[in-house]
């Protein structure tokens, strides 16, 4: 369990990074004029390789990963412990997240983007309160508040 547990990490430690990364990068991307054809297109490279070639995957194997853990230590999905009913919420809104990175990274493909870089700054940080969420509830696993 020990192996699954560090590998669970490990692929979640490369889902964040990407989670920090990616809307860093659609900060300077939507600093950037359309007319600057050459770096638009760098931008939207290195967006979809950040988002299929390392967050996704990581993602995927955080997810199934954990699911595994879950199982092992003997939790129920029906009856989970409040912290972990806390968590998986959490994992759910990380989850939605993901997936409107997704949608943003598709918008600056389509030369659609509505955002300005500030408002990706500030989305950029909602990730933070959701990681310091997570750490605490496993390290501390209160059973009530």
């Amino acid at each position: 369990m020990l192996w699954l547990k560090a590998f669970h990490i490990i692929a979640m430690v490369a889902w964040f990074a990407g989670l920090f990364y990616l809307p860093r990068i659609f900060v300077y991307h939507a600093d950037l004029p359309l007319s600057d054809t050459t770096g638009y297109k760098r931008f939207c490279t290195m967006e979809r390789r950040l988002f299929w070639g390392i967050m996704t995957p990581s993602a995927i194997i955080t997810l199934l990963l954990g699911t595994g853990l879950v199982h092992m230590m003997g939790y129920s999905f029906r009856h989970p412990p409040l912290w972990l009913t806390l968590k998986l919420a959490l994992v759910v809104l990380l989850v939605i997240y993901h997936i409107y990175c997704g949608v943003i990274l598709k918008r600056f493909t389509l030369e659609k983007n509505t955002h300005t870089s500030l408002f990706y700054r500030f989305f950029n940080e909602i990730t933070v309160f959701i990681l310091i969420g997570i750490v605490l509830l496993v390290v501390l696993k209160p059973m009530r508040f």
